[in-house]
């Protein structure tokens, strides 16, 4: 199937509010603003965190309201996104420093994963995968 250019311009445009909406939910888990990043993640989100934990949304965010895991800083670097009819992916290295339960992580180099969903108008992130990059 040959794309038009209006299909192509779509289709870019929509990639580039899928990655603000990404930068859009960081900002809010560093800030811990837990009001905000609950608009983007669908009642059935599940994480898996770099150690294979699994969390839904209410344990991740609930987590964050409590202070038990604490994002000190979150720097994305370029975003790849794929679309598809009404879901999307979007992957991203970032480097990342974060308290969980007290423990300080350095900063540290992941791979993020993120699959979205389009719903009421919006897109939202319904799983979410971290990979520590280990160096040498």
């Amino acid at each position: 199937m040959v794309q038009t250019e209006t299909e192509i311009t779509r289709q870019a445009l929509e990639a580039e509010k899928l990655r603000e909406t990404e930068r859009a939910r960081l900002r809010a888990l560093v800030g811990a603003d837990v009001a905000l990043a609950r608009q983007f993640h669908a009642a059935d989100f599940q994480l898996i965190t770099p150690i294979g934990v699994s969390l839904s949304r209410d344990e991740y965010l609930g987590a964050i309201a409590l202070g038990r895991i604490n994002y000190l800083s979150w720097q994305p670097a370029d975003m790849a996104v794929r679309l598809y009819n009404g879901s999307a992916v979007i992957r991203y290295r970032a480097e990342l420093e974060v308290v969980f339960d007290g423990y300080g992580v350095p900063l540290s180099s992941y791979w993020h994963t993120d699959a979205y969903e389009y719903h009421d108008d919006r897109w939202m992130v319904v799983w979410s995968q971290a990979t520590a990059i280990r160096q040498g």
